[in-house]
């Protein structure tokens, strides 16, 4: 029998729908775009508590939307790598959840229009960037960069949330360095996470790094990224001048969970390198999302003190939806 049910999908007004399509937005990958633009929202020169809350919801629900979209996209190796999800079983539609997505993304959208009208343009970008994904991911060398551009687009818009007009965004010191930090951290996520679906993407034929040139080249260049993220993260923290008075201010709860992040983004690779089964991948992957989230928290409390509380409640967050998410093995 096929993995995708013969059933009719959920009515979209009905309860099910939704336990279903939170389920496809993984909740628990939330944190990945919301400290992303945290990161930008830390390096404007005044953050009004108005456009603060405005602009959090947005980035944290812009993942969970997109994910979903994306998922539109990819049911033929989903239903071999996670047939447990609602839209490979035929709980939920396509044509459903790429409604619902698109709509989300508007609303966030228009969420950060209300801080600055010009960020409209990179968010379009970003919902492009989100419906193309797939095609991308079927090259081995496409992938990891065009998922992570649009990820990296968060940061400049965060950034844009707290000055007026569009260039004004550019001048801002360390976005440049944000960017980067973001692309190559998240390009290690993405490059981590295709090792728990190798024999799946194999038979579908995604020609992800892994199953192109195999388990240690993927891990090296996955590596290669967590230190190029490491770098960049550095210099915008050494450029911002966090490792002074800003450090005091902090009271050092940001430089732990910076070096948290860097260590854990290292100790992933470690892990994944002593497991060579993608069964056993779902561990370092989570690992890796655990260090990407305290790597941009440590960025963004070090260049602003004051959102120190805001980055503690992003981290209990993550791991409560870690724990509750339905699956253990998929990450």
């Amino acid at each position: 029998m096929s993995a995708v049910a013969s059933r009719l999908p959920h009515p979209v007004a009905s309860c099910a729908f939704w336990r279903d399509y939170l389920v496809t937005c993984r909740l628990y990958l939330s944190f990945v775009s919301g400290t992303a633009g945290l990161v930008g929202l830390a390096l404007v020169p005044s953050l009004p508590p108005g456009k603060l809350a405005c602009a959090v919801p947005a980035f944290l629900l812009s993942y969970g939307f997109g994910q979903a979209l994306t998922d539109v996209f990819q049911t033929d190796t989903d239903s071999l790598s996670a047939p447990y999800r609602p839209l490979v079983q035929g709980h939920i539609a396509k044509g459903q959840v790429a409604a619902v997505s698109l709509a989300g993304l508007a609303i966030c959208a228009v969420l950060l229009v209300l801080c600055n009208p010009w960020t409209l343009i990179v968010s379009g970008l970003g919902v492009v960037g989100l419906a193309t994904y797939t095609p991308w991911k079927r090259r081995w060398w496409g992938g990891p960069p065009w998922n992570s551009w649009i990820v990296a687009c968060l940061p400049l818009i965060g950034v844009q949330c707290g000055v007026p007009g569009f260039a004004a965004a550019f001048a801002v010191a360390g976005l440049g360095w944000a960017v980067a930090s973001v692309f190559f951290s998240y390009a290690t996520f993405v490059l981590l996470g295709y090792f728990k679906d190798v024999s799946a993407d194999r038979a579908t034929g995604y020609e992800t790094l892994v199953v192109r040139f195999g388990w240690r080249p993927a891990l090296l260049v996955s590596a290669g990224n967590g230190l190029l993220a490491v770098a960049a993260s550095a210099a915008l923290l050494r450029g911002r001048g966090a490792f002074g008075p800003g450090l005091a201010a902090a009271g050092g709860v940001a430089l732990i969970a910076w070096v948290a992040g860097v260590s854990l983004l290292a100790v992933s690779h470690v892990a994944m390198g002593s497991r060579h089964a993608e069964d056993r991948a779902y561990g370092p992957i989570e690992l890796c999302v655990r260090g990407y989230v305290l790597l941009h928290l440590g960025e963004a409390c070090l260049v602003r003190p004051s959102l120190s509380m805001l980055a503690i409640a992003f981290y209990a967050g993550l791991e409560l939806a870690l724990a509750l998410r339905p699956e253990r093995r998929q990450v």
